[in-house]
């Protein structure tokens, strides 16, 4: 079925208006409804250092030289680091990865694990989704001797750091279509640098007695990576996810259908399965237990192996939501003494680091600001820290200002998350800094969040159907925002805690139709206590996006509770 902008059919009409209300033009809505690979890629050649990487690597796949990929610990780096191997010994090429250690080495490439990589006999080191403000361990590397290719998305300073080529959109001097390209995760990067080399390949003839490589056939670790990340799907990461799911539902990468086994994923995956059940599996080993764990299962051809691993990664998943809620719980107790504050900034000794990036997306979502949680380090007399934004805050840059005024030993990230390493003794000063600095783009930002209804409708409208018409406008994420319904009035037939913290709702409407609704972890919440304890006699409008609930003998559309309202 086409659409466009003079579809005709309830259905398309409310595809169609998804995608205006998404800033997509008239005469592009089919173009976006669809997006495909062709429509949106751009040429590698576009970004800066792009040809040079692929031709410095092209070149050491035809001298046989030893190449090692240079990964971070979390979804995005894993991804990456397993895409350029792959392609890498599709190529014929020795390839191998390094993944630092998240308590022991921290955030990025060091000078001494780059050292010892040349030492080692790597001829060519890559490094993904970290380096680019990487300075002295890249100086180091250079005295070394070896090259160093840095592919990031991560902010960048005006001063680059020495490299054999520095590839990532978000470089200050980049063009405006590469720059435009700034909201691509690390492994979207790292395809596109995939097709340069093969490029540079095949202009030298490499493939005429060779297969070229399937370079859609990785496009499944392109879309668990931008998920993962938290990158924005629109444009170019919209084509990526969206073929990404194509790949990942014939369930041909042996590790990644362990990984769907062990998150008990049975039919095919949508964009929140790699957000909410894949990705934390990954980002389990790089957090709290081995760093590599994620590229071995995803680079493994060993079906008993990838087992073995994804089943690992299942049982660390489970202990770090333990250690992550005793810390949540934690960070939440020094709420009360920041209500005045911009950014919320909580530390505290002991804390694990390999779950402080999550608390501190748990705080922004219960606060509504920019937070950044720390584990500090009383032996070291430093702090790790991790921070989470919303739309309109730009922390990274926050953060990397908060650097260079020597509040902090590391740190830089991006607009919506950041990372950074500080003196015990600089906490205050660098939370009052973050707050003078903020204060007026939080405000703002807060100011002008209000729930975007995409639709209003009585009961008797929240079908199955429904939900596969909207699905349609998929894949959503940040950027590209699921669509959210009103449903009512209606009165609330039934209201209860189930689990540990979800609110479960039962309501009917005047056309006699009724449905289930459920917030998860908001119990405390003041919609929660309203519907609780307010409810009775009074009719309600309720919020929130519509999925499917297929626990019962037959498919129910259901509403993920988000806001209530009442409606007399």
């Amino acid at each position: 079925m086409e659409l466009g902008a003079d579809t005709q059919g309830l259905g398309n009409d409310i595809l169609t208006q998804l995608m205006l209300t998404r800033g997509v033009a008239p005469e592009e809505v089919a173009k976006h409804a669809k997006p495909t690979m062709r429509e949106f890629l751009p040429d590698p050649s576009a970004f800066r250092d792009m040809d040079r990487a692929a031709q410095r690597i092209a070149n050491a796949v035809l001298a046989q030289e030893k190449i090692t990929i240079y990964g971070d610990y979390d979804v995005d780096g894993a991804t990456s680091a397993a895409l350029l191997v792959e392609l890498l010994r599709m190529l014929g090429a020795e390839a191998g990865y390094y993944i630092p250690d998240r308590l022991l080495e921290g955030y990025g490439p060091t000078g001494e694990a780059l050292v010892q990589l040349a030492e080692e006999g790597s001829d060519l080191i890559v490094t993904v989704d970290c380096g680019a403000m990487a300075h002295e361990a890249l100086t180091m590397a250079q005295k070394a001797g070896v090259d160093v290719i840095v592919v990031d998305h991560h902010k960048c300073s005006p001063d680059l750091p020495p490299t054999a080529a520095l590839v990532n959109p978000n470089r200050l001097d980049e063009s405006d279509l590469a720059a435009s390209h700034g909201h691509l995760a690390a492994v979207g990067v790292a395809f596109l640098l995939g097709i340069a080399i093969v490029r540079h390949l095949r202009t030298e003839g490499f493939f005429e007695a060779r297969k070229e490589p399937d370079l859609m056939g990785l496009l499944d670790l392109v879309a668990l990576g931008t998920v993962a990340d938290v990158a924005a799907l629109h444009g170019l990461n919209r084509a990526f996810v969206a073929q990404g799911l194509k790949v990942l539902a014939r369930r041909e990468r042996i590790g990644m259908a362990a990984l769907m086994d062990a998150s008990r994923l049975k039919r095919a995956p949508i964009a929140s399965d790699l957000g909410f059940a894949l990705g934390p599996r990954i980002n389990a080993g790089g957090r709290i237990g081995e760093s590599t764990l994620g590229v071995r299962l995803l680079t493994t051809t060993d079906p008993e192996e990838a087992r073995d691993i994804a089943e690992k990664l299942s049982a660390l998943n489970e202990e770090r939501r333990a250690i992550e809620a005793q810390v949540q719980a934690e960070a939440e107790a020094q709420l009360d003494g920041q209500h005045n504050m911009a950014v919320q900034v909580l530390a505290g000794t002991g804390w694990h680091p390999g779950v402080i990036g999550i608390v501190a997306g748990r705080i922004k979502e219960k606060t509504g600001k920019p937070s950044i949680v720390i584990a500090l380090d009383e032996a070291e007399g430093t702090g790790k820290g991790s921070g989470r934004s919303i739309s309109g805050v730009d922390l990274g840059a926050a953060i990397i200002a908060a650097r260079e005024a020597d509040l902090l030993v590391a740190g830089g990230g991006h607009a919506m998350a950041a990372g950074l390493t500080i003196p015990s003794g600089k906490l205050a000063d660098f939370t009052e800094f973050l707050n003078d600095r903020l204060a007026r783009d939080v405000d703002h930002a807060r100011l002008s969040q209000v729930m975007q209804l995409d639709l209003s409708l009585a009961p008797g409208g929240l079908t199955p159907d429904l939900v596969e018409t909207l699905d349609a406008a998929g894949p959503y994420g940040v950027g590209w925002p699921a669509p959210r319904v009103a449903v009512g009035p209606v009165r609330i037939v039934k209201c209860d805690i189930v689990g540990k913290d979800h609110l479960r709702v039962i309501a009917s409407g005047r056309d006699g139709k009724s449905f289930k609704a459920i917030a998860f972890r908001a119990a405390e919440s003041e919609m929660a206590q309203t519907l609780l304890h307010r409810a009775k006699g009074r009719l309600f409008h309720l919020a929130g996006r519509v999925k499917i609930d297929d626990w019962g003998p037959r498919p129910a559309a259901e509403l993920h509770l988000e806001d209530a309202a009442f409606a007399d």
